[in-house]
């Protein structure tokens, strides 16, 4: 790989992992990780305000992690993006399933808090 492709790729790793740098946007990521979810679905879940949700989903959308269907009136997402999936998986087994990591739960009680 030449230097211009490295800094380029290293770019949008930077992006990448700066929209997973955020307890709320994990929070709905790994609520996500094996199915799709709507809005209220996830603001339930998470105890985060539907405006709130709807706000850190847009973002995801944007930035191509998640991805929309629409079955009638309702919105339900998906992860989307075949690296946020195996990120996903990684931070899923280690930090949303309870897996035993004290981090794990520090991290599911600051992005409820939100």
């Amino acid at each position: 790989m030449n230097q211009e492709a490295l800094e380029d790729n290293a770019e949008d790793a930077a992006r990448f992992l700066k929209m997973l740098a955020s307890a709320p946007r994990l929070l709905l990521l790994c609520n996500m990780f094996d199915r799709e979810c709507s809005v209220g679905d996830l603001a339930e879940r998470t105890g985060m305000r539907m405006p709130t949700v709807s706000q850190q989903l847009s973002l995801l959308r944007a930035q191509g992690l998640v991805e929309t269907r629409r079955e009638g009136t309702t919105i339900h997402y998906r992860l989307a993006s075949e690296a946020a999936q195996e990120v996903m998986a990684v931070l899923y087994k280690h930090f949303c399933a309870g897996g035993g990591d004290p981090a794990a739960a520090d991290l599911l009680e600051i992005a409820s808090a939100d």
